[in-house]
């Protein structure tokens, strides 16, 4: 089984907006030197670092794919990615135990490196390639973080955006990015609150509302939120939706200011549905990813959950449009319930 389609929407087969700590030096009575953080504003990463990151996420990658063994790219994985990653990956290693028969190396190339300056812990960049899998005019965004200097490199957040959707960054005098904080007053919708507002509009009417305003129609919106309305009832079986931020750790938010004022956004949330069959109807279960993810035996329900990341536009308070726009969508199935 390969990884290039199934559980993830997309074509992807298988990222942190956050208070940075600082760094305080004070001189005690004694001549002691106390450190409390760090205070020095630097590049996340250097060009070479950004480089052998990815070069090592892609190897890892791919031993982890070739193999169906998620403790191989572990470590180079966080956030909604390792989630998605690792159940894709478990369920494969259920599906087919001797590894993927149709394994076809990933390969990433013509990367070019968005690397915000920032001070303290944790830091991340964007890296954005080419690759050999997917649409020929299609970009792979891919959002490294770590957390201390102790960590190695590890992908979060994965979008996939065509060239035309790539928005351009502001950037220093030194080419160093500018990221955009969890409160940004700046933006039409703080990037640490993206997640509550994504969550309040798919539960809200079709019909618009306050929280309906914040987000332009479209797919991962609009489209989205009517679908699920239809399957809510059908003959014989009825469905619930629950929707929830993710914010902590890994799954936190991250950001880079557009040239134009906005800011690239990306940020995750968990989405389950609970299938409920009305007396004497069955639940068929015929998938293969959510037969080898399943707990419990289906007799009156099936619960799917899912975590997805989201890659956004989030524009300026200033500008005309206050709508925030989806890019992209990628989610996976992470676990499965019966009842």
């Amino acid at each position: 089984m390969s990884r290039d389609r199934g559980v993830l929407s997309g074509r992807f087969g298988r990222f942190a907006l956050v208070t940075a700590s600082v760094t305080v030096l004070s001189l005690t009575a004694s001549g002691c030197v106390v450190v409390h953080g760090e205070r020095e504003i630097v590049p996340a990463a250097t060009q070479a670092e950004a480089a052998r990151a990815l070069k090592d996420f892609t190897t890892a990658y791919n031993k982890a794919d070739k193999a169906f063994d998620q403790s191989l790219d572990a470590e180079r994985v966080a956030g909604a990615l390792a989630a998605i990653d690792s159940a894709k990956l478990k369920a494969g290693s259920k599906v087919s135990p001797d590894g993927n028969a149709s394994h076809a190396p990933l390969e990433l190339t013509d990367a070019e490196f968005t690397i915000p300056e920032k001070a303290g812990w944790p830091r991340w960049f964007v890296a954005d390639a080419d690759s050999n899998k997917g649409a020929e005019d299609a970009r792979w965004l891919l959002v490294f973080t770590r957390a201390s200097a102790d960590d190695v490199w590890a992908v979060s957040y994965l979008t996939i955006l065509s060239t035309d959707d790539i928005p351009e960054f502001e950037k220093d005098e030194d080419g160093n990015a500018q990221p955009v904080t969890a409160d940004d007053a700046a933006l039409a919708v703080a990037p640490g609150k993206l997640g509550k507002a994504y969550v309040e509009y798919m539960d809200s009417a079709d019909d618009g509302d306050s929280a309906g305003g914040a987000f332009a129609p479209g797919r991962y919106t609009s489209e989205w939120r009517t679908e699920r309305r239809k399957n809510e009832s059908k003959p014989g079986l009825a469905r619930q939706y629950i929707d929830e931020p993710l914010t902590g750790g890994a799954y936190a938010p991250v950001g880079l200011r557009t040239k134009d004022g906005g800011a690239l956004v990306f940020f995750a949330t968990r989405h389950y549905e609970k299938q409920t069959a009305h007396q004497g109807v069955d639940i068929p279960v015929s998938n293969a990813n959510v037969q080898a993810l399943l707990t419990g035996d289906v007799k009156s329900s099936l619960t799917l959950e899912r975590v997805s990341n989201q890659a956004v536009l989030d524009p300026a308070r200033t500008a005309s449009d206050q709508q925030v726009r989806f890019l992209s969508r990628v989610d996976g199935l992470v676990a499965a319930k019966g009842e």
